[in-house]
């Protein structure tokens, strides 16, 4: 899944970094987290990317491989097993889906920014 960094890495504006105190990756976008790839404590690799409350919902739902954000708040985040039945094209688009969301919460100065990037 070293694909999921690369995905991330190319959104306009993003940094992607090993965040040491977490022991994961980080994908941020104007010092907002949009994703998080890591392992849960039972050591299954996974995805944590935000969502509205409504479609996190929705996808826990349709989804098994789908769960509520780990360490993160339940209500906008959810967690993706990566070794799943989760096809990589509906990973690329939650992850596209997350970058959006966050960005779209960012202030407008900061959003013309990375516009302008």
């Amino acid at each position: 899944y070293n694909w999921l960094q690369e995905d991330c890495a190319q959104k306009k504006g993003a940094i992607v970094y090993f965040h040491e105190p977490w022991e994961c990756i980080r994908a941020d976008i104007g010092g907002k987290m949009f994703a998080m790839i890591g392992s849960n404590k039972e050591g299954e690799p996974i995805i944590t990317l935000k969502s509205t409350p409504a479609d996190a919902e929705i996808l826990r739902a349709a989804h098994e491989d789908i769960i509520p954000g780990y360490y993160m708040s339940k209500t906008h985040w959810n967690s993706i097993k990566l070794y799943g039945h989760i096809s990589d094209e509906m990973i690329r688009t939650l992850i596209t889906q997350s970058y959006e969301l966050v960005l779209s919460g960012l202030t407008k100065k900061v959003q013309a920014e990375i516009a302008g990037a």
